[in-house]
């Protein structure tokens, strides 16, 4: 280290302050009532439209945007305190406008742990959303198929979830702006809602069943023996989201149903590769599916 010469002037010392920047890391990555609450402000100023119902589309599913009207896109990035996505058939847009005549929220494109997110911003889109108003969430994702009847093209309404994500939005500060700590998850997906799904596909011959979602951090598709493990469990189906958007709807009050499109048989009980590619595929070819179901649901919400 050289020594300083008498007469010149001091090097400039900065000290910064490292309390500031963990606040600033903590906002970042927990954001809170405030940041959903200035997102739900943002998206309440850019429609004229107050929307009662919300739709989160899954990898490969951004064809059911198309059945809004009078709808208006918003670029996530945008959105205060929006995260981005970053996964291929993730749009990273918020559609509002009508389906029929219902005020509705299409979320194209989601964010999921494994993109090194937190639980609290993969789930900040939906506490805006219920600040904003929203009452129904109507959750979709890709998903693996564990049971006989999981193949694919056919769609899987949730009955329950098994959570192997190692991790929960309702973890850290209590705030009670958000809700309750301690919600009860012994009806987390709406038997209401749950039945008029079901009751369209059979009426409409969509390939559908109910069943229980497996929830994994991913990204890595699962080996064989935990898929064997997650049969034993009791799980129908297997995929790396979703989970973490319905515990936070139901802190929030709002009605949940969920459905995942089967889009490959799971690992070990098909010869055939997984790939993120054939998941993409799967999904656009389930939208009208899905769609025709939505159709239904959404007209009970209407009344």
């Amino acid at each position: 280290m050289s020594a300083h010469k008498p007469g010149s002037k001091k090097p400039e010392l900065l000290i910064q302050n490292p309390k500031s920047k963990i606040q600033n890391r903590v906002v970042q990555d927990r954001p809170g009532y405030s940041e959903a609450a200035k997102a739900a402000r943002y998206i309440r100023a850019q429609a004229e439209i107050a929307p009662r119902v919300s739709i989160i589309l899954g990898s490969g599913l951004g064809g059911v945007v198309d059945c809004l009207h009078q709808a208006k896109k918003i670029p996530y990035p945008s959105i205060p305190h929006f995260p981005h996505s970053t996964v291929l058939g993730h749009a990273g847009e918020m559609h509002l406008g009508y389906w029929d005549e219902v005020p509705v929220a299409v979320l194209a494109g989601r964010m999921h742990l494994y993109e090194g997110y937190s639980a609290a911003q993969v789930v900040l889109p939906v506490r805006a959303l219920a600040l904003a108003g929203v009452k129904t969430l109507l959750v979709t994702c890709a998903a693996g198929g564990i049971a006989r009847q999981a193949t694919p093209g056919a769609l899987m309404v949730f009955s329950d979830h098994l959570n192997f994500q190692s991790m929960n939005p309702l973890v850290g500060p209590e705030d009670q702006r958000l809700g309750l700590r301690f919600i009860d998850m012994s009806q987390a997906y709406d038997p209401q809602l749950r039945r008029a799904a079901l009751k369209a596909a059979r009426k409409q011959r969509i390939c559908c069943f109910e069943g229980v979602y497996a929830g994994v951090l991913g990204p890595s598709f699962e080996t064989p023996a935990e898929i064997r493990a997650l049969q034993r469990l009791g799980a129908d189906a297997v995929g790396m989201s979703t989970v973490p958007e319905v515990i936070a709807a139901r802190q929030s009050g709002v009605r949940v149903m969920a459905v995942a499109s089967i889009t490959n048989r799971a690992a070990g009980l098909s010869r055939r590769p997984l790939s993120h590619d054939e998941v993409l595929e799967a999904g656009k070819q389930a939208a009208d599916d899905l769609i025709r179901l939505f159709d239904a649901v959404i007209d009970r919400l209407s009344h």
